[in-house]
């Protein structure tokens, strides 16, 4: 199934500037596999050393957290859209 990563502009650099990325998945874990796959390195900033989605990190499959479903384990429906968002932390 075909799905749609969007990447944040912080972890463009991975992709050659690329905003989306198109892969073929059934789960985000299995999206994050094939954009490990195709861009070495990436999913360091994503996921932890145990392979689980770091704290500040928020994904999501069209409008849904995936942190209040199935997690890594979500399914990516054909033609779905993946998106990462990093926590942005900061104030005057």
């Amino acid at each position: 199934m075909a799905v749609t990563v969007r990447i944040p502009t912080i972890l463009r650099s991975y992709t050659a500037g690329a905003a989306e990325v198109s892969l073929s998945s059934g789960t985000v874990g299995e999206a994050f596999t094939a954009l490990e796959g195709r861009f070495p390195g990436i999913c360091s900033r994503i996921l932890d050393t145990e392979g689980k989605l770091r704290r500040f990190i928020n994904v999501y499959v069209e409008d849904d957290d995936i942190r209040g479903a199935e997690d890594l384990q979500t399914a990516t429906p054909d033609g779905s859209s993946v998106t990462i968002i990093p926590a942005v932390a900061g104030g005057c």
